[in-house]
């Protein structure tokens, strides 16, 4: 009898405990809140049981569903450094989260170069230019309390976000933490000087579908028929696995944008042109769970590599597959609103290291872009050298761009390099290009008259071609008409 009522009274505990008000794990001590944007605060409890939350001088009480599922949405809040109070009641229980700042909440997720940690000081090929030690003397020096970090663990087995919560800045919560991402934040607090709250989402060697929602790809006219179950027939991924473990469970928790750096596995495994209309899916897929179809993306383009040397990947490659593939990651700033691309074919040291150490150089332009893009900095240059046009007058080809800056410049003084034509013996060659103020003339001189200009169009090519900011030329392909 006695162990009866123990067996009961362990129950009833039991039960008391798990129906006490709860919330979502996304949420917790030393977070930042999103300032001027609604905010949605969940979690659960006993099913119809009430709940009440307070954040700052404002309350919010619900009921719970049939699911015990309870959500609440709050009017934008003002950036604070100074805590402001969050507490949630009900249910027979108290949740009070400490050291909550409002500030800008940023997404970073992709594969192994926004994976790529801090802690990774001891472990890389030191840089050549710079300082060797940058990314030690980041990590143990870090203490910027105004800056706060989400690391999602790479964990696919349970349903809850996988985290041991937001951290203060300090070398333990830095340790896994991705560096571009670090390195984003800490120029956009510098600039902003408000809090600044990063999650890291990342897993190395993983592909663009993986981290799409699956109903994106069943509703694709592209690759709705490619779809077995939840797995895409052309290559064997499955479509949204770490979509719903490691990023869903954050909605709808307000971001100010996203932050992606992904592209090697894609490549890898055989995508070019398609990447573009991949990436697409991906960028509405968040944005639709996020309720916001503008909700800013900026992404990296993947860093020249001699791939065609990898003799263990699944698919031989030739020198022309990754400059398709940048075409292919530069066209989704055309066709995606409000989304634009890091250059990076200036930052290897080593082009057969698929992990680039300047992780810096990489989070510094990705806060270019939102500095300039979502908070409206107009006097940063944020974008290299694009293409605009391609004519032909007198004997040279000229070629105008966009984003020049101040003025178009080479990193090392010398002539503008890795201009390619297609030349009267229907073979490619390198041409002579002068740089006259902000256009690029070349000499067409041999040339076929159909011919095709390249710029960078090579696997290894890190071309000189900059702005005043120093921010490297996109490459491009484009075919031009001779006149002879």
């Amino acid at each position: 009898m006695k162990r009866q009522i123990m067996i009961v009274s362990a129950v009833i505990y039991a039960v008391a405990v798990a129906a006490q008000v709860k919330l979502s794990n996304v949420f917790g001590n030393h977070m930042v809140l999103q300032q001027e944007k609604p905010l949605c605060v969940w979690g659960t409890a006993t099913p119809g049981a009430e709940v009440k939350v307070c954040i700052g001088r404002k309350n919010v009480k619900t009921v719970t569903g049939d699911d015990g599922r309870w959500r609440v949405s709050f009017a934008p809040l003002k950036a604070s450094a100074k805590p402001v109070r969050f507490v949630v009641t009900g249910d027979g229980g108290r949740v009070e989260l400490s050291d909550v700042l409002v500030g800008e909440v940023w997404l970073a997720s992709g594969q192994s170069n926004m994976e790529y940690s801090m802690a990774n000081n001891s472990n890389i090929r030191k840089p050549l230019r710079g300082d060797p030690d940058r990314l030690l003397h980041e990590y143990e020096k870090a203490d910027n309390p105004l800056i706060r970090l989400l690391y999602v663990r790479k964990d696919l087995r349970k349903d809850t976000l996988p985290t041991t919560g937001w951290q203060r800045l300090n070398r333990e919560s830095l340790k896994p933490f991705s560096a571009a991402a670090y390195f984003f934040a800490k120029a956009l607090q510098d600039s902003l000087n408000v809090p600044v709250g990063v999650i890291s989402s990342s897993w190395g060697g993983t592909s663009v579908e993986t981290w799409t929602p699956a109903e994106q790809y069943h509703e694709s006219p592209v690759f709705a028929d490619k779809m077995d179950g939840d797995k895409l027939s052309t290559n064997g991924e499955n479509v949204g696995l770490r979509w719903s473990k490691m990023i869903e469970p954050m909605v709808p928790m307000a971001l100010r944008g996203m932050l992606w750096y992904q592209g090697e596995s894609n490549l890898i495994s055989g995508d070019t042109d398609i990447y573009t209309e991949k990436m697409r899916l991906l960028v509405d897929g968040w944005r639709k769970a996020w309720g916001d179809s503008l909700l800013p993306m900026y992404y990296v383009q993947i860093s020249p590599l001699r791939y065609s040397a990898r003799k263990s990947d699944p698919l031989a490659k030739t020198w022309q597959d990754l400059p398709r593939f940048w075409d292919a990651q530069a066209r989704c700033s055309n066709v995606i609103p409000n989304v634009a691309m890091v250059v990076t074919t200036d930052i290897p040291d080593n082009l057969n290291d698929i992990h680039p150490s300047y992780k810096w150089v990489v989070g510094e332009r990705l806060a270019g872009l939102a500095l300039h893009d979502t908070y409206g900095r107009t006097d940063i240059i944020c974008r290299g050298p694009e293409m605009r046009s391609v004519s032909v007058i007198g004997d040279s080809i000229v070629v105008e761009f966009n984003n020049v800056g101040k003025g178009l410049a080479t990193r090392d003084g010398k002539a503008p390099d890795w201009f390619y034509a297609l030349m009267s013996n229907n073979r490619y060659s390198p041409v002579e290009a002068v740089l006259v103020g902000n256009r690029v003339l070349i000499p067409v001189k041999g040339m076929a008259k159909n011919t095709v200009l390249r710029f960078g169009w090579d696997e290894i090519a890190q071309p000189n071609l900059v702005n005043s900011a120093g921010l490297p030329a996109v490459p491009f392909s484009q075919k031009v008409t001779i006149g002879h």
